[in-house]
């Protein structure tokens, strides 16, 4: 497979690595996954050359290594996300929150999951998508490992408000803000100036609106 005209070079091929033999391995490794998403890394990898560049990938992220986080990974991606989003009159700006579940493993850095004894990490990623379902990407993401006492409503807050600087920015795409937040955490949204100029005219409360209407105003 040629990493030349593959989605993942298009995507990710931008990323700093600060090698760029690193940022080939890549690209490699997501045409890979791309092709076998629900594969094992050898599963999925051609062989075990390329098994163990996988691996050594992954541990490029160790503090003694180069540090390298997930930001670096889909910077590239997130900024081909606000491009297709530019073409687009109205996008659908999508959050919740996932766990990934590493109970049982000798890993650092975790912590607590939907119970006390489950081990992982939360991801709270924006998806955005047309209102016809095409799929735009990546817009926005966090991964945490979370104290028992975290306000989980904290992440949809965070977002939204991120969200909402960019609307600012694209005056010309109306930015519609969607998530499972309920009660005191819509409260707080309310507080932060939903309903400032530049988020499209439409912030999370009449975002609500607009899906409990059977018209859609766009």
């Amino acid at each position: 497979m040629s990493d030349e005209g593959s989605w993942a070079m298009d995507e990710l091929g931008g990323a700093e690595l600060g090698d760029a033999r690193l940022t080939q391995r890549l690209i490699k490794l997501a045409d890979r996954l791309g092709d076998a998403p629900s594969a094992s890394i050898p599963g999925a990898c051609n062989g075990h050359a390329e098994t163990q560049g996988a691996y050594r990938l992954f541990d490029q992220a160790r503090a003694d290594k180069r540090g390298l986080g997930w930001e670096s990974v889909l910077a590239p991606h997130m900024k081909r996300t606000e491009a297709r989003m530019a073409e687009h009159p109205v996008v659908l700006c999508l959050q919740d929150t996932t766990e990934l579940d590493f109970n049982g493993q000798a890993i650092e850095g975790l912590g607590s999951l939907s119970y006390e004894a489950q081990r992982g990490l939360y991801v709270h990623p924006t998806y955005a998508v047309t209102p016809q379902r095409l799929p735009l990407g990546i817009l926005d993401t966090g991964m945490w490992a979370r104290p028992l006492d975290m306000v989980e409503s904290r992440r949809w807050i965070e977002g939204y408000e991120r969200l909402a600087e960019r609307a600012e920015q694209r005056p010309a795409t109306r930015l519609v803000f969607t998530s499972a937040i309920f009660e005191g955490g819509l409260r707080d949204i309310c507080g932060t100036g939903w309903d400032r100029a530049g988020f499209g005219g439409m912030g999370f409360a009449k975002s609500l609106r607009v899906a409990q209407s059977p018209k859609t105003p766009w």
